[in-house]
């Protein structure tokens, strides 16, 4: 499974655009090569720096999607229309959607993580990423990793 951006290499920074000092909208995301059975797919995004990538005390989660249809090739900048089905949970900010990059202090690590499920998952009611880890167990056929780097200004 291929996962990429148009907007940032793998290891590279991620354009302020889709950070909280510019726009705060998501990048670009395109995938390919998704498994024979693969029924949906789940992205995750987080910071495992946070708050200081020298003294780590937790992961921030930026974003949490789930049951993309596998028909999906990629979502938009910005995704402000989301592919028919896709559901969003809760992200550390305690709502749904993308928050970008927004370090404290330091140059952290933004791990973009997409499954392929062999399942639809139920409706989880926006699940936080620890609950929809748990309703994704024994089913992820595969995953792939993008990840970015930003440090504020």
């Amino acid at each position: 499974m291929k996962f990429s951006s148009p907007a940032f290499a793998p290891g590279s920074a991620i354009p302020q655009k889709y950070t909280c000092e510019g726009q705060d909208v998501s990048p670009p995301l395109a995938w390919s090569g998704l498994p024979a059975g693969a029924k949906s797919l789940a992205l995750v995004v987080d910071d495992p720096d946070a708050p200081d990538p020298a003294a780590p005390k937790m992961t921030w989660v930026h974003w949490v999607l789930y049951n993309v249809p596998p028909g999906a090739s990629g979502l938009a900048e910005g995704a402000a229309a989301l592919p028919a089905g896709t559901l969003e949970g809760l992200n550390d900010w305690k709502r749904t959607g993308y928050g970008g990059p927004c370090p404290p202090i330091g140059r952290h690590r933004y791990f973009h993580k997409l499954y392929a499920l062999d399942v639809v998952l139920p409706d989880l009611a926006r699940p936080t990423k620890a609950t929809l880890e748990a309703a994704m167990k024994g089913h992820v056929l595969a995953r792939a990793e993008l990840v970015g780097t930003y440090q504020k200004r």
